[in-house]
């Protein structure tokens, strides 16, 4: 009889928002967990690191709002599925063991006799002061600094906080979950000696593209604060070092902090443009409103793969015409040797590296990275009598072909692919265009135009602009940007090169201006 595997359950800490703050570790475990208990406080976008199949258990606590279990169902929770012989991770905003109640946890495990492990986070404290701009440790202010949560009521007889030692006992102060109780903590401060004058900052959802931050004097910081509607989730730093943020505030002076950027790229090729719109501080909402799909039938480019040889050239038009291309030349048991024949040609310099991934160097580039620069380039080699293969979508723009086979080529057009539209996300994407808090939508292809507008279901073109009226548009290149004006939109960003670097500097360009 075998013996029954024991379970473990992992204490991880998830930063205080931005995914980039988990830890290494904290990564691999959540790439290996069958279990994932997560907070209201950890980024959603880390789940995406977890296996398909594993359970997803949403655990979130927040102040005012009825909470989906109590903490002791929680701790029950994660005796229990150990218990199955599950890997658990009980993912937890920030750090576990500071204001995370990871403590009370793990001493339950133990008595539980359930191995665990607690794998630190970077903590809200010093994420927020870092993203505003302010060291909590300065050698010219201070040498000291302290946390206290602002969760329970200071004016309680039986608080855990000694006001008249903190108050003046630390230089600096960061108080968690203290915006409910900020006029008590201030009164508190000055009551026990704190100057009225000392610099004050509140930082809302610290290191998230929602950050947030107001600056005052503990005199004048509630006033701020109600008047600017700052809410939970936010944390309150205290102390000379606040001075700091005037010179040293980098996140929120990124070009395009705070802008909501709409991403309908395929979903395996946002990230790239995700990632350089993020890296300049945007908030990029992903749309993908294109699913990529193997065609119904691989019956044409099987004939012509028999015969490669007989082929002057091949036609890169896209990155997935190359990548289903050659996910087919291998199924047949073939390879990049097959095509010492031909010569390769590439749309633009994104598809001519992806086919150096795969072994193949592209002998022809057009200066101009569109169909029609890439038909002019040929035919000015030459390409009367000439056999031409072009593996592409299923439905394509016809003009490379027909433009070739004007010239006198003779060319075989290849599916290996075709877009169709993904399902879901309908309502959210036109809820977000309702709401008026759309800054940009992005399109790189007219697949992704087109589809999008499907998705929007406007009905009528008044309809359409009402919804974009103050969203402004990116288009990669000429033929993405034609489909938008067909379609009675204005195209306010294109670059002149037709990449995806190209899309995010001329972006960034557009709002530094």
């Amino acid at each position: 009889m075998s013996k029954k595997r024991n379970g473990k359950v992992y204490l991880v800490g998830a930063g205080p928002g931005d995914p980039g703050l988990i830890t290494v570790r904290g990564k691999f475990l959540l790439e290996r967990a069958e279990v994932v208990v997560y907070d209201y406080l950890a980024s959603p976008k880390l789940l995406k690191h977890v296996p398909k199949d594993a359970e997803l258990i949403y655990a979130g606590k927040k102040g005012g709002v009825k909470h989906t279990h109590t903490q002791e169902e929680i701790n029950q929770m994660l005796v229990n599925w150990a218990e199955t012989g599950k890997n658990v991770v009980r993912l937890k905003g920030g750090d576990p063991f500071i204001f995370g109640r990871g403590g009370e946890e793990v001493e339950v495990l133990s008595k539980s006799g359930v191995d665990f492990e607690v794998v630190p986070g970077v903590t809200s404290a010093t994420a927020a002061a870092t993203y505003a701009g302010i060291p909590i440790t300065h050698r010219e202010y201070t040498a000291s600094v302290a946390f206290l949560t602002g969760h329970e009521d200071p004016t309680k007889p039986d608080s855990n906080i000694d006001w008249a030692k903190l108050a003046t006992g630390a230089g600096t102060l960061v108080v968690y979950m203290g915006i409910k109780n900020l006029p008590i903590i201030v009164e508190n401060l000055v009551a026990h000696g704190r100057d009225p004058e000392t610099p004050v900052a509140v930082v809302r959802w610290a290191s998230t593209p929602e950050q947030r931050s107001v600056v005052g004097t503990l005199e004048t910081i509630t006033d701020i604060v109600r008047e600017s509607g700052i809410k939970p989730p936010a944390l309150i730093i205290v102390g000379e070092v606040v001075k700091l943020r005037k010179t040293i505030d980098w996140f929120e002076k990124r070009p395009l902090f705070g802008k909501r950027i709409v991403v309908t790229r395929t979903r395996e090729q946002a990230s790239d443009l995700m990632a350089g719109l993020e890296e300049n501080g945007g908030n990029c909402l992903e749309f993908s409103t294109i699913k990529i799909e193997h065609v119904d039938s691989y019956e044409v480019l099987d004939e012509e793969l028999e015969r490669l040889e007989e082929y002057h050239w091949i036609l890169f038009t896209s990155l997935n015409g190359v990548k289903y291309f050659f996910e087919r030349l291998y199924a047949k048991g073939m390879d990049a040797r097959s095509m010492k024949g031909p010569g390769i040609a590439a749309v633009g310099k994104a598809t001519a590296d992806l086919l150096l991934e795969y072994g193949v160097r592209a002998d022809l580039l057009p200066a101009v990275f569109t169909g029609e620069g890439l038909a002019e380039t040929l035919l000015d080699q030459g390409v009367e009598g000439r056999n031409v293969l072009i593996p592409r979508a299923e439905k394509a723009r016809e003009i490379l072909p027909e433009t070739l086979r004007g010239a006198g080529a003779q060319v075989t057009v290849a599916p290996v692919y075709k877009n169709v539209a993904p399902e879901g996300k309908r309502e959210q994407l036109r809820e977000e265009l309702e709401s008026g808090k759309v800054d940009m939508v992005t399109f790189t292809s007219s697949s992704t135009v087109r589809n999008f507008l499907s998705m929007v279901d406007a009905g009528n073109g008044s309809e359409l602009k009402r919804l974009m009226h103050e969203v402004t548009i990116a288009a990669i290149g000429p033929i993405t940007a034609k489909t938008v004006t067909d379609n009675g939109l204005q195209v306010d960003i294109q670059p002149e090169s037709h990449t995806i670097p190209d899309l995010v500097h001329a972006i960034v360009e557009f709002y530094s201006k």
